[in-house]
């Protein structure tokens, strides 16, 4: 990389952040397309996310994304949502546009890209999710317009799985079901679509689920934690031998959709396979 005078920063806020692969996503494609930008990674606590995005401005960034625990709150402190980022009501892309902040959702569309790169249809499937963080949020609202026909949200809080409940029913014509009981066997029987969508397992041996519970064998398990590449979840998944989505795939594809809104250059086939290799010998 030829970094000089002119060269333009990508960020992603979070808060932590030592484990994103997003530098190494970011910092390929923009060295392959001769974009003279560099991606870094900036580690921020909630009590500094404000003057945090007020430095994308400052600084002149191309901007940023955005992960855990900032998709929801930074959206007070940016200029302008996107309609379906506001539709969601997270935010995980950011870019400065002659000094607006403009917010995009990109989670859910990496989610569904990868789902359907397996060769899955999502029409009338019955989909159980995990979690009701910002990476929920999106992923209901993208599953809902693909024409999903049930959506389940299990929580340990109520208040958040409601809330992503409320938005999914006013904007589609999806009747959304949510609860904080624990997941049992009758529940995985009558849904074709498991999702984690929340940090448990992240870099840990923690599992979502119970793993002694034994699922249907058509069942499609997906997990948008990707490290380890193999979380505890997706191995309980492989036991029972049933077919997976590694969150690797969502980051990637949620990351090539970033570059296109920061660059409008949109990356190929052969660029998702390369980071993939990179990833894998990390």
């Amino acid at each position: 990389m030829n970094i000089n005078s002119m060269t333009k920063i990508i960020g992603l806020l979070g808060h932590p952040v030592k484990h994103s692969f997003s530098p190494q996503i970011h910092n390929y494609l923009c060295e392959k397309y001769n974009q003279n930008n560099i991606y870094c990674c900036f580690d921020v606590e909630n009590k500094k996310l404000k003057s945090a995005v007020e430095s994308i401005k400052t600084l002149d960034m191309i901007g940023c994304n955005v992960t855990i625990p900032h998709k929801v709150d930074i959206m007070r402190y940016i200029d302008k949502v996107d309609k379906n980022a506001d539709i969601i009501g997270a935010v995980n892309t950011i870019k400065n546009i002659d000094g607006k902040l403009i917010g995009f959702n990109t989670d859910g569309v990496g989610f569904v890209k990868s789902i359907l790169e397996k060769g899955y249809t999502l029409k009338n499937k019955k989909v159980l999710i995990i979690g009701s963080g910002g990476a929920s949020r999106s992923i209901c609202v993208e599953l809902a317009s693909e024409g999903i026909s049930y959506l389940e949200i299990r929580n340990r809080s109520i208040n958040k799985a409601e809330e992503i409940a409320k938005t999914v029913k006013a904007n589609f014509n999806l009747d959304v079901v949510y609860d904080i009981k624990p997941i049992d066997e009758n529940d995985l029987n009558k849904i074709d679509i498991l999702i984690n969508t929340t940090p448990i397992g992240m870099e840990s041996n923690l599992c979502p689920i119970d793993e002694t519970l034994i699922p249907k064998g058509n069942l499609l398990v997906c997990d948008i934690v990707y490290k380890p590449h193999n979380t505890v979840f997706l191995n309980w998944a492989k036991k029972n031998n049933l077919d997976v989505v590694h969150g690797i795939d969502m980051l990637i594809n949620q990351g090539l959709h970033a570059f296109y809104i920061w660059t409008g250059i949109k990356a190929t086939k052969e660029d998702e396979e390369y980071i993939k290799d990179l990833y894998n010998k990390i």
